[in-house]
């Protein structure tokens, strides 16, 4: 829950004409999602509210500086041949910033997380139950070759969108890239449930607490952060950090097929992700 308040920080930069209308209204686009999620009492609500609100004016006061230097950056180097250490080092900085965000994440939301109940938990799950027959259907249903060509699909629309049209070269070496990926639907379903349950037992011990074990309640919920990103089991540890590489390595592979009108594109829409941030920053 804590990691997709996160993402709906940043889903704005999906295109650069929605990131300021998108971005202002994320602390209510936030709560609604997280209302959908957990059903908040009417002493909840406020609680939620005012966390969401303090989160976005530390995001928008700290981090859009920095992610605008970073953008102006990558426009620069996308003109250039990439190398898989100049993509995870970028990758990198998204890590920490990423820590950063959930560091500050994590401290607003504990007081939320000491105050549910049963209602709270219960509704949770049922709304995981639904969610993953979603994913169920998206990432694992059918053979081999049909969810592949589902994630072929997924993946050449967000390069097309960002690059423009892929050549049926290009197309072919995603199709490739995703066959050798260490990614499986199998290991895709457990490491979710994986998640899920961390999150559940964490949020009931919270709730089971008293209002003097917020400090304990905070640290608790930034182990499970912490465990979200780097599992304990040295298996699930090694796919990780093998998706990472591969991620790096594809990237980098693709942009450097691309034509120069191409990157042309990726620089301009870098660009233009660098002017929205920084109109968003000034008051």
């Amino acid at each position: 829950m804590l990691r997709c308040v996160f993402l709906l920080m940043v889903l704005c930069l999906q295109g650069c004409s929605a990131i300021k209308l998108g971005y202002q209204q994320l602390p209510t686009l936030s709560y609604w999602w997280l209302d959908s999620s957990v059903s908040f009492s009417d002493a909840q609500t406020p609680l939620a509210k005012d966390a969401l609100a303090q989160l976005h004016r530390w995001h928008r006061a700290e981090e859009l500086p920095l992610y605008a230097e970073v953008f102006k950056r990558l426009a620069l180097q996308s003109a250039e041949p990439l190398q898989p250490q100049q993509v995870c080092s970028v990758v990198g900085e998204a890590d920490k910033a990423l820590e950063r965000t959930m560091r500050k994440a994590v401290s607003l939301a504990a007081p939320v997380a000491l105050n549910m109940g049963p209602e709270q938990l219960s509704h949770l799950n049922q709304n995981w139950a639904s969610k993953n027959k979603d994913w169920e259907k998206e990432w694992a249903q059918g053979s081999a070759s049909e969810r592949l060509e589902r994630r072929l699909s997924k993946a050449v629309d967000r390069f097309s969108d960002f690059y423009g049209p892929l050549s049926p070269t290009q197309t072919a070496m995603v199709r490739t890239q995703l066959q050798q990926s260490v990614w499986t639907p199998d290991w895709g379903r457990r490491d979710r449930l994986r998640r899920q349950q961390d999150l559940m037992s964490t949020l009931q011990k919270a709730s089971q607490s008293s209002a003097s074990a917020l400090p304990q309640v905070e640290a608790d919920l930034w182990a499970l952060w912490q465990r979200w990103m780097d599992p304990q089991d040295p298996v699930g540890r090694g796919v990780i950090q093998k998706l990472r590489m591969q991620a790096c390595e594809n990237l980098a592979q693709l942009h450097n097929t691309t034509s120069a009108e191409q990157r042309l594109r990726a620089a301009r829409r870098l660009r233009a992700y660098e002017q929205d941030l920084r109109d968003l920053i000034r008051p």
